[in-house]
């Protein structure tokens, strides 16, 4: 079958001497691996157009749902040079594409996840503050996986009083009366709720300046990095790149 569709480079490995298999995230299909003959070559046709994050237009042929891709055709809609160029912003848009390759099946159409990719990269590139871009693509993956945190009401009681707490164990915030249902509970601030509430609901594609204090951001990365580890098992090595970035304050 003949595939021309819109989509975003997740994921790149050498193949052979001259070659390259590259994994599309598309709106209409998920993931799909295709094989991008004399990519390596200098003179490719396709060298530019797959590497990682570029947004292009492919054209391939795939025998059934199985195996790889060929490609054809690829024409690039927007490069995300910086994406690569920085070291930081190449670390995180790395996280983000691997994320997205762990969490989903091939071949499984995931349209507002495309959206929400694509406009991450976008705001990645445009400066936005990066750990709000990645904090948002994390709810959102978190939602689609079923794994979305209770941030509304107690997950205990239901209350909808103010909570205090977030349980990681239980799957959401804790009123001040069961508070003590998970000792291992992590205090909230106000203002961490009101991040996470909006990172669960907020288009990344509309996102504007944020300001955020320093002890709300260490509080949210330690959150969503527990809660992704009790919850979806995932370890990924492009985060231990960024832990070990935060580490030695590189």
């Amino acid at each position: 079958m003949q595939y021309r569709l819109q989509g975003l480079i997740i994921r790149s490995m050498d193949y052979g001497e001259g070659n390259k298999i590259v994994t599309l995230f598309t709106r209409e299909y998920g993931k799909m691996s295709v094989v991008a003959r004399g990519a390596k070559k200098v003179k490719s046709r396709f060298g530019s157009a797959v590497q990682l994050f570029t947004l292009g237009d492919y054209a391939f042929f795939k025998a059934g749902q199985q195996g790889l891709g060929s490609m054809n055709q690829a024409d690039i809609v927007e490069a995300f040079h910086s994406l690569r160029e920085d070291l930081h912003l190449a670390a995180y848009a790395s996280y983000l594409a691997e994320l997205t390759d762990k969490m989903f099946a091939d071949q499984e159409g995931h349209p507002y996840v495309y959206e929400q990719l694509k406009g991450s990269f976008q705001a990645l590139q445009e400066g936005k503050d990066t750990q709000i871009v990645v904090h948002m693509y994390e709810m959102k993956m978190l939602m689609q996986a079923g794994y979305s945190p209770e941030l509304h009401q107690c997950v205990v009681c239901g209350s909808k009083a103010e909570p205090v707490a977030l349980s990681v164990a239980l799957g959401g915030t804790l009123c001040e009366m069961c508070k003590l249902r998970d000792p291992q509970g992590i205090p909230l601030t106000t203002g961490a709720l009101k991040l996470l509430r909006l990172m669960a609901q907020a288009d990344v594609r509309r996102l504007g300046s944020i300001d955020v204090k320093e002890s709300n951001r260490q509080l949210l990365k330690h959150l969503l990095r527990v809660y992704f580890d009790t919850h979806v098992g995932v370890r990924l090595k492009s985060r231990d790149f960024i832990e070990q970035m935060e580490r030695y304050g590189i």
